[in-house]
């Protein structure tokens, strides 16, 4: 679908300060007037009205149905955009604040990269509803949801929990009703703020009921550079159209594919029988089935965004951590993420829902491990289970990790699944974990 990949130095190109490149020298966000990360989400319930008090959201909820007559038609009555517009950047002042840090810091003394993920989410959220602001509404009409995470890329250093922080991002496409936005993230080494990740998120408008789709200001790249990274969303969305197409969900694996699966299955054949039932696994293997861990979470209002569902950001970070688990528990050793990718959102999950989680390894080689999250919701009241996301992670881990292999036509396709989603990254050949990061 997309090559998403721990590519050194991939960070100078890409996201841009609308007319010139994004600045990586010397920095004092204090001076520019940069926000801090703690503010987006009270900007964000400032934006839609949201009230801080759980008690309140049915009133709240209920205000922002008078905002329909702010929602345009056609995209013809928007007034058009441009990258500037969205762009912002956002400090989490670690190293100027160490009452902070307790909430980012691993037991390893690293950065936990599933806060990570609730900050990408939040702030991805507030770019967009920069773009598509009404300034003569108090409030925005729209209601703006992750749709994708489609790819995040990593960049060599680990993190320290000691140091600054700075988040940057804007709009980079538009469709009719979504925005695919661009953020990158820096760490403060000495006096410079140095690249770590490149991220792309999709973003859907919905009505102010988040019941329907809505309408956004249409993007006008104002450079090259900036027609370029438009002519790349553009790409982006017709690679995933491509990609959907061809899940093994609706279509047979190819002969490739095929054979690599008879393979896998003669080499799990025991050689003392003449038996299609019994098998054995080859030397240092395991069956997929034995590399699962599961979890369940109580979905509780504390987690809710500002639309009272639960946070895009919440579900994404308590899956990584359970993939992480799943990988360190398969491999013996401590692993480090290489590479987060389409993470699909497909149904809300609303409050008081249990949420199922289910982690598996389903594709390895050398050091790699490739792990599947799948995550099921159901309410109290029902026993009926739906999928609402499936997560993909690539971890690597300290030493050679076992092959896993598939025992059923299922498993087959699973491990098929998560070789494809490993195939499509580039990973360079002197990759060193220091240039990784953990939980």
């Amino acid at each position: 679908m997309r090559r998403a990949a721990l590519r050194f130095c991939s960070l100078n190109k890409g996201l841009l300060i609308p007319g010139r490149r994004l600045t990586q020298g010397s920095q004092n966000p204090e001076k520019k007037g940069v926000i801090h990360m703690h503010e987006v989400r009270d900007k964000l319930r400032e934006i839609v009205g949201a009230s801080t008090n759980w008690r309140d959201h049915v009133k709240a909820m209920e205000e922002r149905k008078l905002l329909q007559s702010f929602l345009a038609e056609s995209q013809k009555g928007l007034p058009p955009r441009r990258m500037r517009d969205s762009y912002i950047e956002v400090l989490l002042p670690l190293g100027s604040q160490p009452e902070l840090r307790e909430k980012y810091l691993t037991v390893q003394n690293t950065i936990r990269f599933g806060r990570i993920l609730e900050d990408l989410d939040s702030l991805g959220v507030l770019i967009c509803y920069m773009h598509t602001r009404i300034h003569e509404a108090k409030m925005s009409p729209l209601s703006i949801v992750t749709a994708l995470v489609d790819k995040i890329d990593m960049c060599k250093m680990s993190l320290s929990p000691e140091q600054d922080i700075k988040f940057s991002g804007h709009v980079s496409w538009v469709g009719k009703t979504s925005m695919e936005v661009k953020m990158q993230m820096f760490q403060l080494h000495g006096n410079e703020f140095c690249p770590v990740l490149d991220a792309t998120f999709v973003m859907v408008a919905r009505d102010s009921e988040n019941k329907g789709p809505a309408f956004v200001n249409p993007l006008i790249p104002e450079s090259p550079e900036e027609e370029e990274l438009f002519r790349q969303g553009e790409l982006n969305k017709g690679r995933r159209v491509a990609f959907s197409a061809k899940s093994l969900l609706k279509m047979a694996p190819s002969a490739e594919e095929r054979t690599t699966i008879h393979e896998m299955f003669l080499n799990t054949l025991d050689p003392k029988t003449v038996s299609f039932q019994s098998r054995v696994l080859p030397p240092n293997a395991v069956w997929m089935e034995n590399s699962k861990l599961k979890s369940l979470e109580v979905c509780h209002p504390q987690e809710r965004n500002i639309f009272n569902r639960i946070f895009g950001g919440f579900l994404m970070r308590k899956a990584y951590e359970l993939g992480w688990a799943t990988a360190c528990n398969f491999g013996g050793s401590r692993p480090f993420v290489v590479a987060v990718d389409d993470i699909m959102f497909q149904k809300p999950v609303d409050v008081g829902s249990l949420l199922f989680l289910s982690s598996q390894v389903c594709f390895t080689q050398d050091k790699y491990i490739q792990v599947r999250v799948h995550s099921e919701v159901a309410s109290l009241e029902s026993k009926e289970h739906m999928t609402t996301n499936v997560f993909h992670f690539t971890f690597m881990s300290e030493k050679e990790v076992p092959l896993v292999f598939p025992r059923t036509y299922g498993e087959s396709m699973l491990y098929l699944d998560g070789k494809r989603h490993f195939d499509s990254m580039s990973i360079p050949v002197n990759l060193r974990k220091n240039y990784l990061v953990e939980p």
